[in-house]
């Protein structure tokens, strides 16, 4: 099931800084994490951390939850940010722009530092994950089809992201990007 698309500019607006999609990615590939865990991971300062953490929660991306003593790790709220400029106007449509732009940044980042580390992976895992490009020729109905399709295989497995208790042993987070555009006329 998809999550309806961002509307609200504020919450966009939060979305446009690239650091905080490296703070959902730890989150959501890793689990619960307090703001010091965080900055240990991304080699951030614990205020910087703590500040966009609470940005997030602010428009609801992500959750404190109840830690061992006096932590307080931060959780995924939102399994997926659904960003679109489409029947959005002016400063809405710019924060739209902006968030998706954020967000294919920190995508192909994450995408060429996980293929500089391919060859040091186990074998299994080398011939499991890579990347591949294709071009269909395609009407706007088959590739709305299409892209429905390929939509219902990536949802497979997605209770899991959320609930460890799910995850097979031996289970890794699994990155999926899936892009589809068409050439212009």
């Amino acid at each position: 099931m998809t999550d309806a698309p961002i509307t609200d500019p504020k919450a966009l607006r939060a979305l446009s800084h690239p650091f905080r999609w490296k703070l959902l990615q730890v989150l959501t590939e890793q689990g619960p994490h307090t703001a010091t865990q965080c900055s240990e991971k991304l080699g951030e300062s614990v205020a910087s951390c703590s500040y966009h953490l609470n940005m997030l929660a602010k428009y609801g991306f992500v959750e404190e939850v109840e830690g061992p003593g006096r932590q307080k790790p931060w959780r995924i709220v939102r399994g997926r940010q659904a960003i679109s400029t489409e029947g959005l106007e002016g400063e809405a449509a710019l924060a739209a722009e902006a968030a998706a732009m954020a967000y294919l940044d920190q995508e192909f980042e994450r995408t060429r530092e996980r293929l500089r580390r391919h060859e040091h992976l186990p074998e299994e895992w080398r011939k499991a994950v890579g990347t591949q490009g294709t071009v269909k020729f395609l009407t706007v109905e088959e590739a709305a089809e299409y892209q429905a399709e390929l939509q219902a295989l990536l949802e497979k497995y997605d209770d899991r992201r959320l609930d460890e208790s799910l995850r097979p042993e031996g289970a890794r987070a699994v990155r999926y990007f899936l892009a589809v555009t068409v050439a212009p006329e």
